[in-house]
């Protein structure tokens, strides 16, 4: 099994990638330590296209939460617009690729790079698309503005194309996205609440871990 089959695999049976975005870098090494305590043990650092250093900040992140977390985590790149921004998350040691768009040059960098390649959809064309341009998963982004409904009637035609549900997303209500036919799931705020993170309650994003863990493994 190569390591994108592997970290594939990971993903679909874990079901939760918890998404870091604006956290500072002191912080990095506990949360990481939290989460895994709490069960998840996938991470998506995110690219924040405001600064002009994001490419080499995020790179950096990457590096230092892949060395913090060993095997014991997959870490990976989120918001990703550029073939650039792949290139710099495999060699800062990073397993997978998250877009909020389809792009055929992210996708096909993401490849090459044997990296598991996560574009972001939101209607049927777009995510034919990107399964066409060799995406292994494709994010259903936002998720919550249209819910299990939604995505029941765009898995009906669609089932052969593995959906992650990204927004909106909660331990309440992951069985019906699960049940609607989603594989996984992007947790950001719900799971790493900002005021959480800046109070340092590490014994908090354990527990929140840990109810989206059970949620999960209920279905």
């Amino acid at each position: 099994m190569s390591d994108a089959a592997a970290v594939i695999e990971r993903i679909k049976r874990q079901k939760i990638i918890a998404i870091l975005r604006g956290v500072p870098e002191s912080k990095l090494g506990f949360i990481a330590e939290a989460l895994v305590k709490g069960g998840v043990r996938a991470i998506e650092c995110t690219f924040d296209h405001a600064r002009a250093d994001c490419v080499a900040l995020n790179g950096r992140m990457i590096a230092q939460l892949a060395q913090i977390a060993g095997e014991d985590m997959d870490i990976g790149a989120g918001t990703v617009l550029t073939p650039e921004e792949a290139r710099a998350t495999a060699e800062a040691g990073g397993r997978f690729i998250v877009s909020p768009n389809v792009s055929a040059q992210v996708i096909g960098e993401t490849v090459r790079l044997g990296l598991v390649s996560i574009p972001g959809a939101f209607t049927p064309t777009e995510i034919v698309s990107a399964w066409e341009a060799g995406a292994h998963f494709v994010k259903l982004f936002p998720a919550s503005q249209m819910g299990a409904p939604y995505i029941k009637a765009v898995r009906a035609p669609l089932s052969h194309i593995p959906l992650l549900a990204v927004g909106g997303v909660t331990p309440e209500n992951v069985r019906e996205l699960l049940d609607a036919g989603v594989c996984g799931f992007g947790v950001g705020s719900p799971l790493l609440p900002k005021a959480v993170i800046e109070a340092n309650n590490w014994a908090a994003v354990t527990e929140r871990a840990r109810r989206f863990m059970e949620a999960v493994s209920h279905h």
